[in-house]
């Protein structure tokens, strides 16, 4: 019996040991053939179910036996094998799976390596997107892409503006097409940054054309993380900072005011408007320090992955606060996402990719900016719990007042999701069906209080006021959008000898369905609880319901082929069925092809060891758009509309819509050559790319001719063609100058010149207006960008009376300003305006860079445009004689003892459209600015974790640009206004500090 208590004891030591040998935990870094760090790379004990992947920053921590072997795998890269041998630190470096580029990029129904690609695709990775602060992952794409144009706002539910390679389109639809996991949309503000792997932007219409109908502005392809087989890994993700206003304007405080006003008046004969007593009765109110504030934000992400091989999962739950900038302004949303993966058999896969999310919003009516830029400052904004009486002096609202007595509040829920099915019942054969579902439920309830300026309601310090509003107001409405689209491809990928084959065919058909139910009331009480349209008064109110409903039916089909890896081919047709179009228009049908010549691989550049990457490509194709209302093509009456006959009221119906009964499908040629290069192993790698493309019946609105009746009315048809041409380049350099320190550095630039080619009948497009006598300020016509602009020239500030005698302006005075008078008639009308720009900007260009040292990190992005032009339409539209006025023009206004040459002499009337109001809108900024710091191995090993990463980050840090408005990027209704400075949220500055910390 001693001898079997010795044995047992022996043997559970022996055991003890080995349970002991098996918690090693090994910490480690993995990086490329460069020294670049590589997210997301898959750990495993070979032989075993224990896994991890690399963080954001290629770090990974793994429990295993000393004597194991670690497995290391990445698209692209060659896998790795790697003996444990009782080390606890690793640095593991994998190598690309030949000598040329093997990145994988998406470039829709499938993916290709980046070697293979004839199209023009760039790609940014999550990664980089994550680390920009900003609400949607587009607006950490700006300065990124050559040739991508992102129109960001400072509007916490703001939808940036996209624009890939130029104006698409002068109608509808100029965004490009979203797609995320596969599911088609217009709209990714749900989707969380932490969230995204990848976004693949495909730019020529080689590359788009497999999309057809919706490609004519280019793709943009997010794939959202997965799992990975191995131990479940938990990440959080969260920062904190605060927002500001990145410039205001300057205004002039109540003596400026009164002064500039009053020698307006007095210089014309007239009496002084503001009086002493009136300014020490008043006070010195700043209006943008009353409507606006330092707003909050915070944003937390949390994920939880993992799986085996047999199943997969990643779960994320993400939430946003954002209150804006202006006092009632706000954003709270609430995400959750939910990827998954089954592998019931070899041949048989089963996805789903589930994405949910909840937001509320407050909203504010942009014109709070019109009115805190015009209201008098020596009025006061609130005096002893009553609102200043603006109306008294220049008829403006005031601008806190306005804010205070609106709740606009809006309620969204939205759940996406993609089911798929994947089947390989041979090797070379694949087949994929997946079905997506986008279905969108949004709620406003906007109240508007009652106030007057009498009695114990009284809102004003000066009774009187014209300010008021003597019934409350309820709107309601209730959105109701769902869209589904169903994939189905089939895959065939062959390689025989030197060729290599990858044929793809398929259908795919799309519904959307939009159910909108309006309603207003009158006398609805203040209480929150009784905002229901059946507490108000129905006298006068409204009640409508609208919808729309359209359908998409589509067969494509791709070709891939490659000879002995030099030679490439990628052809594309795909044809689409719209029901947005007349029956006799509803197909378009939309080829591409694209040539590739990998000259690296060539027998002759074996023996060089310059390049690393030599390929030269070339596609044409042409892509469509349907983005028009779904009736524009058949009249629709308007029932119940009241005329007299015989003295009688009777109720007929009217026509109110001209449609055009052939309308068609708006097409866009293009034309790209491009060059990839890479030197030095791939440490200095770039891009070169010119693009040229058409888009032929365009979709505009034309003016009904005169002749037919009224002139204000217009339809819907193809009468337009223009042109986008421009260059791109892109460089990077990426080098590890030693074990603890490496960096990269890279920049892109593109040009882009819009035209337009051919106006049918010559009738130029009129916009632009920014209020009271200006009219138009843009016209778009033939062998003129988009939205040009179209006003008469300044000549600078007559001095004299004799310069005004023999000027064509007989009734200015000195210190009028002075127009040109192009056409020599000896007067200054609309005839003499001259093209003088537009706001599309002729170059866009970003400079970035990065580096790492030891544990700390810094990165910098920034972007910039040049060539573009902004009419200062607040300046301009001024509509009353006391609106107030910038600082600059008070203080620098022609006077006798002042003969300034820019700046006009003090007036009260509203001045004509013309070059004064004109600036130059170019602009440089620093996006981003991040320096972090992981915590060392040493801390992380005692407190049981993988990673901790603390940042502190600054969002739109400086902004160079001679732009005197709130900021030189603006976002407007469509490309023939766009440029015309109105209401616009002004971009905001954020200071954040943040954590990283895995599990």
């Amino acid at each position: 019996m001693k001898k079997l208590y010795i044995i047992l004891a022996v043997l559970f030591c022996l055991y003890e040991g080995r349970l002991s040998a098996q918690n090693i935990t090994i910490r480690g870094t993995v990086t490329d053939g460069q020294g670049e760090t590589l997210p997301g790379v898959s750990v495993r004990v070979k032989g075993g179910e224990t896994g991890t992947q690399t963080d954001a920053t290629g770090n990974f921590v793994i429990n295993s036996s000393p004597n194991a072997t670690l497995v290391f795998t990445y698209i692209g890269f060659q896998t790795r094998e790697v003996a444990v041998n009782n080390q606890t630190s690793l640095t593991i470096q994998l190598q690309t799976s030949s000598q040329e580029l093997e990145q994988v990029v998406v470039v829709g129904y499938g993916t290709q390596r980046k070697s293979d690609v004839t199209g023009s695709v760039a790609r940014v990775k999550g990664e980089d997107l994550a680390r920009e602060q900003v609400l949607t992952p587009t607006q950490a794409v700006q300065g990124k892409v050559a040739g991508v144009q992102v129109i960001s706002s400072g509007d916490p539910n703001a939808n940036p503006t996209v624009r890939i390679r130029g104006v698409g389109t002068m109608l509808g639809g100029a965004s490009p097409l979203f797609v995320v996991d596969g599911v088609i949309t217009d709209d990714i503000r749900n989707i969380n940054n932490a969230d995204i792997v990848s976004m693949d932007i495909l730019k020529d219409a080689s590359a788009t054309a497999i999309y057809g109908m919706r490609a004519a502005n280019g793709v943009m392809l997010i794939t959202t993380k997965k799992g990975q087989a191995g131990k479940m890994v938990i990440a959080y993700d969260g920062n904190f900072g605060v927002r500001q206003a990145a410039n205001l304007v300057d205004l002039a405080d109540a003596q400026q005011y009164a002064s500039y006003l009053n020698e307006a008046s007095t210089s014309n004969g007239g009496n002084p408007l503001i009086t002493d007593e009136q300014l020490q009765a008043g006070g010195n109110t700043d209006w943008y320090d009353v409507v606006l504030k330092s707003g909050f934000r915070q944003n937390q992400n949390v994920s939880v992955s993992g799986g085996s091989e047999k199943a997969t999962y990643f779960l994320s739950a993400g939430a946003i606060t954002d209150r804006g900038i202006i006092q009632t302004n706000g954003l709270d949303r609430f995400t959750i996402r939910s990827n998954n993966d089954y592998n019931l058999a070899s041949w048989l896969k089963l996805s789903n990719l589930l994405s949910f999310s909840r937001s509320r919003v407050r909203n504010v009516n942009l014109d709070i900016f019109n009115l805190a830029y015009r209201a008098a400052p020596h009025v006061p904004a609130m005096v002893d719990g009553k609102y200043g009486n603006t109306s008294l002096s220049n008829n403006v609202s005031n601008p806190l007042l306005s804010l205070d007595k609106t709740n606009d509040t809006g309620r969204g829920t939205r759940l996406q999701g993609t089911f798929a099915a994947d089947v390989r019942p041979i090797e070379w054969l694949s087949l994929r069906s997946s079905f997506g579902v986008d279905l969108n439920f949004f709620k406003t309830v906007a109240y508007n209080y009652q106030f007057d300026n009498e009695g114990p309601n009284n809102v004003f310090n000066t009774a009187g006021g014209a300010q008021v509003r003597p019934t409350s107001t309820l709107n309601v409405n209730n959105l109701e959008a769902n869209k589904w689209v169903w994939d189905n491809t089939a895959t065939i990928s062959r390689k025989f000898d030197l060729h290599d084959f990858t044929f793809l065919a398929g259908f795919t058909a799309e519904q959307y369905n939009l159910n909108e139910l309006k309603g207003s009331r009158f006398n609805v009480p203040a209480d929150k609880d009784q905002w229901f349209l059946g507490a108000g008064t129905p006298a006068g109110s409204t009640n409508d319901n609208t919808g729309d409903k359209w359908t998409r039916s589509s067969f494509l089909s791709r070709l891939n082929y490659a000879y002995d890896n030099r030679y490439l081919l990628t052809a594309t047709i795909r044809a689409d069925g719209t029901s947005r179009f007349p029956r006799q228009n509803r197909w378009g049908y939309f080829p591409s092809i694209g040539l590739g010549w990998n000259i690296v691989n060539e027998s002759f550049m074996k023996s060089q060891n310059i390049f690393s990457t030599l390929k030269l490509r070339g596609s044409w194709g042409k892509v469509g758009n349907d983005q028009i209302s779904t009736d524009v093509y058949f009249p629709i009456a308007a029932t119940n509309i009241p005329y007299f006959f015989g003295g009688t009221e009777l109720q007929g119906i009217r026509f109110d819509q001209l449609p055009d009964k052939n309308v068609k499908w708006e097409t866009t040629e293009e034309f790209d050559l491009g060059l990839d290069y890479g030197f030095f192993d791939g440490r200095l790698t770039g891009e070169v790319d010119y693009y040229n493309k058409t888009t032929e019946d365009a979709l505009i609105n034309i003016r009904i001719p005169g002749i037919l009746g009224d002139t204000n009315s217009e339809y819907t048809t193809n009468a337009a063609s223009f042109t986008n041409k421009g260059f791109e380049f892109s460089i990077a350099w990426n080098h590890r100058l030693s074990d603890d320190l490496t960096y990269s550095i890279g920049g892109n630039i593109a040009t882009n010149k819009n035209e337009i080619i051919n106006l049918n009948g010559g009738q130029a497009l009129r916009d632009g207006n920014p209020g009271g006598n200006q009219g138009f300020t843009t016209f778009s016509d033939n062998g003129q960008p988009i939205g040009s602009f179209y006003l008469v020239e300044t000549d600078g500030v007559f001095q004299t009376a004799e310069e005004v005698a023999a000027s064509a302006q007989k009734d200015a005075r000195p210190g009028d300003l002075r127009y040109k008078d192009q056409n020599n008639d000896g007067e200054i009308t609309d005839l003499d305006r001259v093209f003088v720009g537009a706001y599309i900007p002729k170059v866009t260009y970003g400079i970035n860079g990065s580096a790492n040292y030891k544990n700390f990190d810094l990165s910098v992005t920034t972007y910039g445009t040049g060539g573009g032009m902004i009419y200062n339409g607040k300046k301009a539209g001024r509509s009353e004689a006391r609106d107030n006025r910038e600082a600059e023009v008070v203080e620098n206004r022609w006077t006798p003892e002042n003969r300034s040459n820019s700046e006009p002499r003090a007036t009260l009337g509203q001045m004509r459209a013309s070059t004064y109001f004109l600036e130059n809108g170019s602009f440089w900024r620093i996006n981003n600015l991040t320096i972090g710091y992981t915590l060392p191995n040493s801390i992380l090993t005692r407190a049981k974790l993988e990673r901790v990463r603390i940042y502190a980050s600054a969002q739109n840090l400086a902004t160079i640009t001679g732009y005197s408005g709130f900021g030189p990027e603006f976002q407007t209704s469509n490309a023939l206004n766009s440029g015309v400075d109105l209401n616009i949220y002004p971009t905001t500055r954020t200071f954040s500090f943040g954590i990283n910390v895995g599990l």
